[in-house]
């Protein structure tokens, strides 16, 4: 019999009581009152969305400060405090949590996208709740807290009658060994095999960008003799042209690519008839290219859709070039490097489609991009196919601790 099997025996022999959020403590809010100034000279430090969707245990080390004034009542966390993510663009990725497990006499802010929760008495260990509240079982609570149409949020309301596990601390302490343990070896191994993976993918740009440097002559055209490129229009407010009706035209956002991807497949949204009348539409093989923020990042369309004033449209360029090849060179090194110093060159960076159709840009023959879209294909494959090499395993880590972690957290109930 294993340890942790010995101390469930002692003791919860019969099983583990399970309560209601709203039972166990209670709720608060993230800052109010705030503006863009009192972020800009912050003297405490504040909690941003990001860092609670992304770390189970809350990463203390940020800099992100916020302006607070000695008379001010905004709330502080505390140790052992759940944090919430308060809501997403998809249902399944609101309500991600995040716990403080480490004592600090500083204070500490919660943005206003996000919630807190605090136990009325210490029957959890934080570190036991930074492992739970992530598990299947919480996840799939928490997600049926969630309502929304084009932006999802999370009911603190409905969050009250989420039921957690109430085990004893010995047991949870050893739990907590156990998953910590098995996660730090996870993250070991998982960080070996992204150091090398990003020296393949290194090596893959160094390659990409060598053969594309075209040392033979080649003929060299502006992007605007070889491709439409427009810009996306935005009917306002979109609120009111957005429909659930699955006759509506796909609505293209950032918020639709994923990481690593070529392409962009599917939307989120969709909006009416009318509202892509004062959109742009763009088809199925066209190019669409972010102008602000992440700006130069192209993707190839699997779908007919309309895109915003944050993208570029590329289109009309098959005389010149095969997709594949585009979608390389316009990742090349020098080409991305061309648009953020031409970006760059205004009081805010912006990636217009006079810019971009000011690049200069070689044509080889498509026999040649053809070769070369064969090689670097092969290589991308191996960098980013989540289906095989590095990624998988990295991948499969993750999934075994998982696994491992929703085991050891489902209880039987008292």
């Amino acid at each position: 019999m294993s340890k942790l099997e010995e101390l469930i025996q002692k003791y919860c022999p019969d099983g583990v009581e399970y309560k209601t959020l709203g039972e166990l403590g209670e709720f608060y809010g993230g800052l109010t009152g705030k503006s863009k100034e009192d972020f800009n000279n912050g003297n405490a430090h504040f909690i941003t969305y990001m860092n609670v969707f992304k770390n189970p245990a809350l990463d203390i080390t940020t800099e992100d400060k916020v302006r607070i004034e000695s008379n001010e009542r905004q709330n502080k966390i505390q140790y052992g405090d759940i944090l919430f993510t308060g809501s997403s663009e998809s249902r399944e990725e609101a309500g991600f949590t995040s716990v403080l497990t480490t004592k600090t006499d500083e204070d500490l802010y919660l943005n206003s996208f996000c919630f807190g929760f605090r136990f009325n008495d210490d029957l959890f260990l934080p570190d036991f709740t930074k492992h739970l509240f992530r598990s299947e079982e919480l996840r799939k609570q928490i997600t049926k807290t969630v309502s929304g149409v084009t932006r999802f949020n999370v009911s603190k309301k409905k969050m009250e009658s989420v039921e957690v596990p109430v085990p004893a601390l010995p047991v949870q302490r050893e739990i907590v060994q156990i998953l910590d343990k098995f996660s730090l070896l996870s993250a070991e191994l998982a960080a070996e095999l992204a150091a090398e993976l990003a020296a393949r993918r290194q090596q893959y740009e160094f390659y990409r960008d060598k053969l594309l440097t075209f040392e033979i002559e080649v003929e060299w055209k502006t992007f605007g003799e070889i491709a439409s490129i427009v810009r996306g229009a935005s009917p306002r407010p979109i609120n009111n042209f957005i429909t659930n009706n699955s006759n509506g035209i796909p609505w293209i956002k950032i918020g639709d690519t994923k990481p690593d991807s070529k392409y962009i497949e599917q939307t989120n949204e969709r909006i009416t008839n009318e509202g892509a009348k004062k959109s742009r539409m763009v088809h199925k093989g066209d190019f669409v290219l972010s102008n602000s923020m992440s700006f130069g990042r192209p993707y190839i369309l699997k779908i007919d859709g309309c895109i915003h004033d944050g993208w570029l449209s590329i289109s009309n360029f098959e005389d010149y070039y095969i997709s594949d090849f585009l979608y390389h060179l316009l990742n090349a090194s020098y080409v991305q490097q061309e648009m953020k110093q031409r970006a760059s060159s205004g009081t805010v960076q912006n990636l217009n489609a006079d810019i971009v159709k000011a690049l200069k840009l070689p044509t080889p023959s498509k026999d040649i991009q053809k070769r070369i879209v064969n090689v670097l294909d092969s290589f991308d494959t191996i960098c980013s196919d989540l289906n095989m090499g590095l990624p998988a395993e990295i991948e499969a880590r993750q999934k075994q601790y998982e696994y491992y972690r929703d085991k050891l957290l489902t209880f039987k109930r008292k």
